[in-house]
């Protein structure tokens, strides 16, 4: 349960959509509310499931590295992922909740702190708290997308999760700031704006993968996400609750695609192709006696295609697959983070297919790893719960959440109106 909870309206649509903006896909995912009435749920109950009714996917146009670089290509790419996924579910959908970036996000902790006069704390307080200090936190270029509590202290009590009620002299937080560039935003708003939807709220890649695939326990002992995407590897770490760090590698599939499609010399699509086909991790003594068929590039003549040993193509994904874990276990130890979270790995994401990959990660991350999938989906058979589908099944677990009235909140960039009008008040009031 969040310390500060958004009130539900009377009237809300059931009706949720996802827009994963990725490297190499975009991904439109609509979902209904699936109550469970029979154990007496109620609609907008935590407890209720989605139940997945549309998917579209598109090829990943106008973005590269995290920057929009074709903002009408980029478009294009959106709408028809939405019309897609629009015709599969038989329904029109307003808003979408939206994925930012890997690369493009950072994040810091700060603390702020209010004197309370010997009153008893409660939401007046802590939504003066959470906007203490925040301004000259980041950067006048970047925008804040959520700010977290991880936890308060009330005077010399430390370690306090939901502080309401109790009183005290001073009330301080430590807050966990996760931003964006302006300019990101902004073009990102606009183009979603062109595809006529509205932005219901944007959420960091890491922190959405964690509301799909992680169990409670996870989430409380602490452990770490490694989300293995096309463009980029996320490292998220959760503890007692809460997103405490986040970082990103500019290494993922597409690296381990371009090493092929430079080491064969064949095309981008029969490097990917090559690599989904016999992509593995583990050596076999068959290997170099096994060949593969590899088309040249630039060839149109597929007589021209010539045969290298597997075992060539298996060294190709394991070396570049050994330098992206080496990659996560330089920012795990450089990391602020508490140690006890990377204990525990979990790895999601399209590369997190590659067989072998498990085992691999253990043995040069040396922690326990485990594979992760979306859980709490349904509909829509085996697509919601591949790896592929983590980022767009956490960002539907975030409007859910959104919907229930328990989603933590502090500031969404797709919701600028609503938190100048906040700023507002708070200026009057205090």
């Amino acid at each position: 349960m969040s310390l500060f909870t958004k009130k539900t309206p009377t009237e809300k649509s059931e009706l949720f959509a996802a827009l994963d903006i990725g490297a190499n896909k975009i991904c439109c995912a609509i979902a209904k509310v699936n109550n469970r009435t029979s154990s007496g749920g109620n609609p907008g109950d935590i407890n209720s499931q989605l139940r997945i009714v549309g998917v579209g996917y598109q090829v990943s146009r106008g973005i590269k590295a995290g920057k929009i670089i074709d903002l009408e290509a980029l478009e294009d790419s959106i709408l028809n992922a939405v019309h897609s996924a629009e015709q599969t579910a038989k329904q029109n959908i307003n808003s979408v909740y939206v994925n930012l970036p890997a690369g493009a996000t950072s994040s810091h902790n700060i603390r702020a702190e209010i004197y309370l006069s010997n009153n008893a704390v409660d939401e007046t307080h802590l939504r003066r708290l959470l906007s203490v200090n925040r301004d000259t936190s980041i950067n006048a270029d970047r925008q804040v997308i959520h700010v977290l509590p991880l936890s308060y202290c009330l005077d010399s009590i430390e370690g306090i999760r939901d502080p309401r009620g109790m009183i005290g002299e001073k009330l301080s937080v430590n807050l966990h700031v996760v931003s964006a560039p302006i300019g990101l935003i902004r073009n990102l708003t606009s183009c979603i704006g062109r595809c006529h939807l509205d932005v219901a709220g944007y959420v960091v890649p890491p922190y959405a993968s964690g509301l799909a695939i992680l169990v409670e326990d996870e989430l409380e002992l602490g452990v770490t996400i490694v989300d293995l995407g096309g463009g980029n590897t996320t490292i998220a770490s959760f503890y007692e609750g809460n997103l405490v760090h986040i970082d990103s590698i500019p290494l993922g599939g597409s690296s381990i695609t371009n090493d092929i499609a430079r080491g064969l010399a064949t095309p981008l699509a029969q490097a990917e192709r090559l690599k989904t086909l016999y992509g593995t991790l583990i050596p076999s003594s068959s290997d170099d006696r096994e060949s593969i068929l590899v088309t040249q590039m630039g060839e149109t003549d597929k007589t021209q295609a010539y045969q290298i040993p597997k075992g060539t193509l298996i060294h190709i994904i394991r070396s570049r697959v050994e330098e992206i874990l080496e990659l996560v276990g330089e920012s795990m130890r450089r990391s602020p983070a508490d140690p006890v979270v990377y204990q525990r790995i979990v790895l999601t994401g399209g590369t997190s297919q590659l067989q072998g990959i498990r085992e691999m990660a253990s043995h040069i991350l040396g922690k326990q790893v485990r594979l992760g999938q979306p859980t709490g989906l349904i509909g829509m058979g085996d697509i919601v719960t591949s790896p592929t589908f983590s980022t767009c099944a956490g960002l539907l677990q975030y409007g859910l959440q959104d919907y229930s009235g328990n989603q933590i909140i502090r500031i969404n960039a797709g919701k600028s109106q609503v938190w100048q009008r906040f700023n507002m008040w708070i200026k009057e009031n205090f």
